[in-house]
């Protein structure tokens, strides 16, 4: 006969009752140790949206910000993943419902959307990309003096959703130009705006390209109106954060051009450094475009 050996104290439970008890004693000792080593369960995630009137792919536009990605996981201590939201309906959905952890938002008025909800807070707008202005690029014309003889006349566009779009339709509305006073029509990116206004297909043409701006005026061509200035590429976090995991987000990416691993990190994304936010500004910007 074979003798069963009993541990003392445990000698009348059932083997898979005994494997069972350790289930919540492991448990235990597996959150004990994430508390103390300060990891998260789960991976925070970032979402990003770069705009629609450019041209990049998902895969070049997640390893522009897979560095900077690397850098707040360290800073957290917990993994971060990217999410990339090409599509501006899937961004808005996405913010809607608070998928994603942060964001990284391109153009404002989906940002300014998302932090009039309620649902997320600015902590950094992205340096040189404060001043975010619409021109009106003309031919012939002299700046725009009197906006009543704009009535009647064609203007193109980039994409109706894009923020310079978004933006002239308030230079217009400002200017007491409602739906209808202006003949408006869409291209679908910005540096195919000159060649409606070149070839006379219509009086005026909107772009807040750098590039698509200069090379107008080097060929001859005026800009006649511009905007005011707007903050286009903004970081954002869910106010599902707590206050302690959005301040480390929000003072590593102000301090990112401070450190030589931080500008490597901002090398790849092609960003100079990221800025404090301004709330004043932001409640005057979302009131003027109408959000």
């Amino acid at each position: 006969m074979v003798k069963r050996r009993v541990t003392p104290g445990i000698q009348n439970e059932p083997r898979g009752a005994r494997i069972q008890s350790t289930v919540p004693v492991l448990a235990r000792w597996m959150a004990a140790l994430l508390l103390t080593t300060g990891v998260s369960a789960h991976a925070l995630v970032i979402g990003v949206t770069e705009g629609v009137t450019y041209q990049a792919t998902d895969n070049q536009i997640e390893a522009r910000f897979e560095p900077i990605a690397e850098a707040l996981g360290k800073a957290l201590k917990q993994p971060v993943t990217i999410k990339v939201l090409s599509a501006y309906p899937n961004a808005r959905a996405s913010l809607k419902d608070q998928q994603v952890d942060i964001a990284f938002v391109h153009p404002a008025h989906i940002a300014f959307e998302a932090t009039k909800s309620g649902k997320y807070k600015a902590v950094a707008w992205t340096a040189g990309f404060t001043e975010y202005k619409v021109s009106f690029l003309c031919k012939d014309l002299q700046p725009i003096s009197n906006w009543k003889e704009v009535a009647g006349k064609s203007l193109v566009m980039p994409d109706p959703d894009s923020i310079t779009s978004v933006i002239t339709r308030a230079m217009l509305r400002e200017q007491g130009l409602q739906d209808g006073n202006v003949k408006l029509s869409n291209t679908r990116y910005q540096d195919a705006v000159p060649f409606y206004v070149q070839n006379g297909f219509t009086a005026y043409g909107a772009t807040a390209s750098a590039g698509v701006i200069k090379g107008w005026k080097a060929a001859g061509g005026k800009t006649c109106a511009e905007s005011r200035a707007v903050p286009i590429k903004q970081w954002l976090a869910s106010t599902k954060l707590d206050g302690a995991t959005a301040a480390v987000v929000r003072d590593t990416l102000l301090e990112l051009a401070q450190s030589d691993a931080g500008k490597r990190a901002l090398a790849t994304s092609t960003y100079t450094g990221f800025v404090a936010p301004s709330a004043d500004i932001e409640k005057t910007l979302t009131a003027w475009l109408g959000i």
